[in-house]
């Protein structure tokens, strides 16, 4: 069992996504097929918190679960069963919505493999601030295949 830590950058290099649809800001936690937590600083410059509610500074949820997404997709694709593949969210199983995420909280975006088989699996999802739960889902993702070699 090997924790790991991962930078921005080291992200970057791992999952597609880019700005402005990019929400980590780093891994603290990594143990390859099991779980991660990674941490998103939710800020008041960004343009999806005061275009939620306006003049609320609130993270919409569904940025939220898209940030677990992308933790999911991190841990899934630092499993050795799917390194240098693409994972893709597949769909939601299901999602409660507990608390608001203002500006100036840090999500902690704690994911847990749950299920796997071949190409897809399921995870278990918390969004936590402060040590509160403010959002749990349960994720079904995707893997491309391999491409075939020509």
């Amino acid at each position: 069992m090997r924790h790991m830590q991962l930078t921005s950058q080291e992200i970057q290099a791992l999952i597609p996504n880019r700005f402005p649809i990019f929400y980590m800001d780093g891994v603290k936690e990594l143990v390859a097929g099991e779980s991660i937590t990674a941490i998103k600083n939710v800020t008041a410059d960004e343009s999806f918190v005061n275009g939620f509610r306006p003049g609320e500074y609130v993270m919409p949820p569904a940025l939220i679960v898209e940030s677990l997404a992308q933790a999911a997709s991190i841990l899934i694709l630092k499993s050795p069963a799917f390194a240098h593949k693409t994972a893709y969210l597949g769909g939601i199983s299901k999602a409660e919505f507990l608390k608001d995420v203002h500006a100036a909280d840090q999500l902690a975006l704690k994911v847990k493999m749950r299920k796997q088989r071949d190409n897809m699996g399921v995870v278990s999802c918390k969004a936590v601030v402060n040590e509160e739960v403010v959002l749990t889902a349960e994720l079904l993702f995707i893997v491309e295949p391999e491409a075939p070699v020509r």
